[in-house]
């Protein structure tokens, strides 16, 4: 007896979730389709009846990894406090997200190997970033929209570096002062 739809998309999706969660782990190289496939449950041969290629899974995975703070914003407000940039800033910079890159950020995980994908995948990230900048210029109190653009930008490139490096770094008071310093300068310009 074959597969419902229902069953495919699923599966689809759970081969997607995990892909998504392993590449931030383990970096878009460092993660292959036969060890997704073993986790998933699945065969090898399985792959190519959801995905025409690597590249595609990529996409997907990553698509499925963005929109953290859409939904943050999103679960904030239906708890009847809205989304502060403050909220945002210690939220991202905080010892969970930075302990669990699988969960976190995918930018901070995988920027540069991001700008080495295929098109698509790039052209799903310009979007990602148009819209994590808007989210975050419209958190500023700014009513200068130039001024509260460059200080997204700025934001956004402060806390994606600082969340890389920290986790780079094998000393943990070097990873805690990275992380809270540019959480403090981000909230506190001079």
């Amino acid at each position: 007896m074959g597969y419902s739809q229902a069953q495919k998309e699923k599966t689809h999706k759970r081969i997607v979730t995990i892909a998504s969660k392993r590449f931030r782990e383990k970096g878009l190289a460092g993660f292959g389709i036969a060890e997704l496939m073993k986790e998933a449950g699945l065969t090898v041969g399985g792959f190519y009846k959801h995905f025409d290629s690597r590249d595609e899974l990529v996409a997907e995975a990553l698509s499925d990894a963005f929109g953290v703070w859409q939904r943050q914003k999103v679960a904030t407000a239906s708890s009847g406090r809205p989304l502060s940039f403050e909220k945002l800033i210690d939220d991202y910079v905080s010892d969970v997200h930075r302990r669990n890159p699988g969960a976190g950020c995918a930018f901070s995980a995988l920027a540069p190997e991001i700008a080495r994908s295929d098109k698509r995948t790039r052209a799903l990230t310009t979007e990602q970033v148009k819209a994590d900048l808007e989210l975050l210029a419209g958190l500023l109190p700014s009513k200068d929209k130039r001024q509260a653009r460059s200080r997204a930008i700025l934001t956004f490139c402060a806390l994606v570096g600082a969340m890389s490096l920290a986790r780079a770094v094998s000393d943990e008071d070097l990873s805690r002062e990275i992380l809270n310093t540019v959480a403090d300068l981000l909230k506190h310009p001079a």
